[in-house]
């Protein structure tokens, strides 16, 4: 119907072709955990790994023969799709990926980008993103606010008992980096003067 609303995106391809490039993604998703591709890409695909996640936590033969017609090469990556991947997700009831808008990938190519990436994984970037924000407010020598508190609390919520560790282990590392610019000011009052430059420059 003209001007109807569509159930899903075609992508501007037909339906074997859409297939194969979501069956694509998703296979580069499991192997490597993050991919970049355009944002209408990212939200169909990731309508497919949440649904192989749910296949690997039933863990029977159906729902095995189903992840082995999705994965181009299932040989390589059902043993991590039915053990480390079903394991972390085990006691998560949904929401197994996250869809993160980025900037354009090319300058001759302006179209929405995003990053499709698995949560509580090695490469979760919004675990990475409150670890620097919380090692930040470390090096300043101030409490976080009430947005970082949510965020992590957020992060460690199904990462299990070991979950405050890595997160600190990731504070510490960071905080090494000195993104907050407090050992280039080193001397007391230097994580102030940090902050007040910052906020001058924002003023400016």
């Amino acid at each position: 119907m003209a001007g109807g609303l569509v159930k899903y995106r075609h992508l501007s391809r037909d339906s074997a072709h859409r297939q194969a490039l979501l069956r694509n993604l998703v296979t580069s998703l499991v192997k490597h955990e993050s991919i970049h591709t355009t944002w209408p890409k990212a939200k169909e695909a990731q309508r497919l790994a949440e649904k192989l996640i749910t296949l690997a936590k039933r863990n029977n033969e159906t729902s095995r023969r189903r992840a082995t017609g999705i994965l181009y090469t299932p040989h390589d990556l059902l043993p991590k799709l039915f053990g480390e991947l079903r394991k972390r997700y085990l006691e998560r009831p949904g929401g197994y990926t996250r869809v993160l808008r980025t900037e354009p990938k090319s300058t001759y190519d302006q179209g929405d980008s995003a990053i499709l990436e698995f949560v509580d994984g090695p490469k979760d970037m919004r675990f990475a993103m409150t670890a620097a924000a919380v090692a930040r407010d470390r090096a300043l020598g101030r409490p976080s606010n009430e947005l970082t508190l949510m965020n992590r609390s957020k992060v460690l919520r199904y990462r299990g008992t070991n979950g405050d560790r890595v997160f600190n282990d990731m504070v510490r590392r960071i905080g090494k980096l000195d993104l907050a610019g407090v050992k280039r000011g080193a001397g007391p009052g230097a994580g102030a003067r940090v902050e007040a430059e910052a906020k001058s420059g924002e003023a400016a």
